[in-house]
């Protein structure tokens, strides 16, 4: 399963009155397509998931599987801290034809490091996509070690992780104890660089949704061997990339989102929409960084 250098973890659209709103939900995927998304990860942490309900679920990975239309490829989000109700959701997302699923870390449970091999074990025996592991520790509880990692790189349909630790020395333990057909993308957009110099395969990410072509751009600039040409779209980066996070995520990226003509400002509860201030400074970064971007995107076109 391999993913290009960057998949979107892609937010879902709500309408006024709460529920998913689809027409939206298809005008982004349309746009994330054609700007720098080599592929979709449907109802992942970004998506809301947690305020998603089951049906709501299903729907949408079903959606984005008909809109996207073979396109790229789109993985489900289908992790739960419930093994069965993961097996469940995999079961509704290989059904509606993804191309892979991701499985988040069992959450709040907090087992050991054999009850998180026996979760994707086991949830690997009951699907032939291909799976890609999400360890994000800041959010679930728990770390999925290296060593557990490269354990699970061993499972056949195991073929990739998304590593969110923010720990390049774990990241490179995992590089270095895997095959080369197994891929570790980063779960944090501001690693993008770093990981890709260490041998990481890219990004999942959620700055793609308004910088993804500029994003292309650094990956293709180290590809190629111009590492200050990436470096300097790196920094240019990673002010607007802490502005995105700076708040609790989806909010910032959906209100970034309306300013290129997107109806996405609405979160649902837990979440709440920014305040004006937090908007206004969002706003400064913003502009700032349109500024810079003019500079190295003039670069790349020539």
């Amino acid at each position: 399963m391999n993913l290009g250098n960057i998949g979107t973890a892609m937010i879902t659209p709500f309408t006024k009155e709460g529920g998913v709103n689809y027409p939206e939900l298809e005008r982004i995927i349309d746009f994330l397509i054609n700007n720098g998304s080599d592929s979709i990860i449907a109802c992942g942490t970004t998506s809301e998931n947690p305020t998603l309900s089951t049906e709501e679920r299903i729907e949408v990975v079903r959606f984005t599987v008909e809109k996207v239309a073979g396109r790229v490829p789109v993985i489900a989000g289908t992790g739960d801290n419930e093994t069965a109700y993961s097996i469940e959701m995999t079961h509704h997302a290989e059904a509606n034809g993804a191309d892979g699923i991701m499985l988040v870390a069992p959450y709040y449970n907090k087992p050991n490091q054999r009850g998180i091999y026996a979760h994707y074990d086991t949830i690997a025996k009951e699907t032939k996509l291909p799976i890609m592991v999400y360890n994000v520790p800041g959010r679930t509880g728990i770390n999925v070690t290296a060593e557990t990692s490269i354990s699970l790189s061993n499972i056949p349909n195991i073929t990739c992780i998304k590593e969110a630790s923010g720990n390049l020395d774990q990241m490179s333990d995992i590089i270095e104890g895997v095959d080369e057909d197994f891929l570790v993308y980063s779960g944090d957009d501001g690693l993008t660089l770093p990981l890709l110099a260490i041998g990481g395969a890219g990004i999942i990410s959620v700055a793609s949704h308004v910088v993804g072509n500029d994003m292309q751009d650094m990956v293709r600039a180290f590809r190629e061997g111009r590492h200050e040409d990436a470096a300097k779209i790196h920094r240019a980066l990673i002010p607007l990339v802490r502005a995105l996070f700076a708040h609790p995520n989806p909010s910032p990226v959906k209100y970034a989102m309306t300013k290129l003509g997107f109806d996405t400002i609405d979160v649902r509860l837990p979440m709440v929409e920014m305040t004006d201030a937090e908007k206004a400074e969002f706003d400064q970064i913003w502009d700032t960084y349109q500024e810079k971007a003019k500079h190295f995107r003039s670069v790349e076109a020539n």
